[in-house]
């Protein structure tokens, strides 16, 4: 018997930046966004929904997945402060 190989996707490594700091995050093309939020924002020691998450110059949503967003291994996701609240 000869065991087929699984449609296993490979992972791809993600540069996640924030105010000139790095942090690595491998995931699957597959993984919703929301998960990679979490691990960047305990990397950087910030709380849940403190960023706001910008590829190629365009947000991205929590259920996108890198996949949905031609993101390929290596590629940069910018984070910057959510901005909340407004003028009075």
């Amino acid at each position: 018997m000869s065991q087929e190989p699984e449609d296993v996707k490979p992972k791809i490594n993600l540069k996640v930046v924030y105010d000139g700091e790095e942090v690595q995050i491998k995931v699957k093309p597959n993984t919703k966004f929301a998960k990679i939020f979490a691990a960047a924002e305990q990397r950087f020691g910030k709380e849940s929904g403190t960023f706001k998450f910008v590829y190629e110059g365009k947000r991205i949503g929590k259920e996108d997945t890198p996949g949905d967003l031609d993101i390929e291994d290596g590629d940069q996701i910018d984070c910057f402060l959510e901005q909340l609240g407004g003028w009075q």
